[in-house]
């Protein structure tokens, strides 16, 4: 299918995205584009303005502040696995972003649009949680820090205003006892149910319509996951517990 029709902008400064974000009826940010794209095809997305950043310059660089990692919303998530700084500093984010999707997908897609587009059962809104890391918002009036507890507000939605970039998303710097584990049908396809363990920490996704802090003892309390043609919701709590488990056994 061909997407719908849209007005294409290509501003090159983050005052010139965010000006345009903040008259533009209806705008939406393309960045890696790997979850967009496909929504436009289908026509599931529908915006009248496309605001590509690609060509904005300053916005693609890693780099460590108040102790922890800020990535750009440039930056893409294949840049993150092969970053030996990251390794470093935040070794539980490399080895979450190795779990998304396949390597030619990460090549283009982005850190920031993953948080951005907040699916529920994607695998760095939930290591963002489970750290207690944040994002940075730019905006033509002001710029504003979303812890991660405030950011996710619903499926595919956020805190996030129309008029608002995500420019930066910061992980704490972490070198305890972590790991990350999540099943799914097929190598690369979206996890069934996951989990993402941050020392005491516990996160989950793929279970609710955002990501989840739960209790590492009782994982399963107060969750009422949707079922479909892939799993029923008794499978996914079955699956939670188990994967908890091996959590907090590695």
């Amino acid at each position: 299918m061909k997407p719908p029709p849209f007005e294409y902008h290509a501003p090159t400064s983050v005052n010139e995205v965010c000006a345009l974000l903040g008259s533009l009826d209806d705008p939406k940010i393309l960045a890696g584009g790997q979850s967009l794209i496909p929504l436009l095809n289908f026509r599931l997305a529908r915006p009248r303005h496309l605001v590509d950043i690609n060509r904005v310059e300053g916005l693609d660089r890693i780099y460590e502040r108040d102790g922890g990692i800020a990535v750009q919303a440039l930056v893409r998530q294949s840049v993150i696995e092969d970053s030996e700084l990251v390794a470093r500093v935040c070794p539980l984010l490399s080895d979450a972003v190795r779990l998304v999707a396949h390597r030619v997908i990460r090549n283009r897609g982005t850190v920031c649009g993953s948080i951005a587009h907040a699916d529920p059962a994607s695998e760095l809104p939930a290591v963002l949680l489970a750290l207690g890391g944040s994002v940075v918002a730019h905006s033509a009036r002001s710029q504003r820090v979303i812890p991660a507890g405030e950011l996710f507000a619903g499926m595919f939605e956020t805190s996030l205003e129309p008029q608002e970039l995500l420019a930066e998303a910061w992980f704490p710097a972490f070198a305890g006892k972590h790991a990350i584990f999540e099943e799914s049908r097929r190598h690369g396809d979206f996890a069934l149910a996951g989990v993402v363990r941050a020392d005491k920490e516990l996160a989950l996704f793929g279970v609710a319509s955002t990501p989840v802090l739960a209790d590492p003892h009782d994982p399963t309390r107060g969750l009422e996951p949707s079922g479909d043609i892939e799993a029923s919701p008794e499978f996914r709590l079955h699956l939670v517990k188990v994967l908890t488990e091996r959590a907090f056994a590695a």
